[in-house]
């Protein structure tokens, strides 16, 4: 693994942004994600970090993480036992005490300028912004089949019952308040790949307005998901989502997490 061309102080300052990167067997794409963020996150005018939350990975994610070189991007490892992206995010989130945090897949589909955009509408009072790759402004290179599409089409239109007026709830790029970040996640019993559904949700049922913002969003080679695999257990997801959402806390017993209905809840 290249070291990090980057050096410079700032590592011992305490973040303004922290950034979570849920991480399941990510050997491969891991390191060129880290350098473009590190990269991109070393050019701020404050401090910033990095949380890998490696998924209970088989192959070398933790090690690259664990070695990954100094430099004005501090670089640290979080371990989440329970499989899926869900379980990986909430660990990470919880994790953070930044005032403002987020989380991007380790592909960096999604270009990272649009860090700037939601960062400065953050601190402009918004509390929780999303990339959307259904807004009319962004540009969006896809490479999937009619079947994945048809299956997103419908997906989405499940999901807009339950965040309603959010046109992208699985963008893999999304910042927060970091106080409502963490309360929320708290709150999460997703694990599979269903949970933006219910962190956005959990966030507007505590007041967060959701701000869709365009990207520039290209299709990465690597995805896990299968629409004939994970159909099924995606629509159970969502109507689980459906059912605790309209549960009023406290007023029945639940376990902590739901059994996983994708054991591996990665796109």
């Amino acid at each position: 693994m290249a070291p990090s061309p980057l050096g410079g102080e700032g590592a011992s300052r305490r973040p303004l942004l922290e950034i979570v990167i849920p991480a399941y067997n990510e050997e491969g794409r891991l390191p060129g994600g880290l350098l473009q963020l590190c990269a991109k996150l070393a050019r701020m005018p404050f401090p910033t970090s990095v949380i890998v939350v490696d998924n209970a990975s088989t192959d070398r994610t933790a090690e690259i993480v664990s070695g990954w070189p100094r430099g004005p991007v501090p670089v640290r490892l979080a371990r989440c036992a329970t499989p899926g992206k869900g379980a990986a995010v909430r660990a990470g989130l919880i994790g953070t005490t930044a005032p403002f945090v987020g989380f991007c897949d380790a592909d960096m589909a999604t270009d990272l300028d649009a860090i700037d955009h939601a960062l400065g509408l953050l601190l402009s009072g918004e509390r929780v912004v999303i990339g959307s790759r259904a807004h009319r402004d962004s540009r969006v290179e896809n490479r999937h089949s009619r079947i994945r599409e048809l299956g997103a089409y419908g997906f989405r239109a499940l999901a807009g019952a339950l965040v309603r007026g959010v046109s992208d709830t699985q963008c893999g790029f999304k910042f927060f308040d970091g106080v409502l970040a963490r309360e929320t996640a708290e709150l999460l019993r997703t694990p599979g790949f269903a949970f933006d559904v219910e962190l956005l949700a959990r966030c507007v049922e505590r007041g967060g307005r959701v701000r869709e913002i365009p990207v520039r969003w290209r299709d990465m080679p690597g995805s896990r998901f299968s629409p004939a695999k994970h159909t099924f257990g995606i629509v159970l997801e969502l109507g689980r989502i459906w059912l605790r959402l309209r549960t009023k806390p406290g007023s029945a017993a639940r376990p902590a997490w739901e059994p996983p209905l994708d054991p591996v809840g990665y796109p």
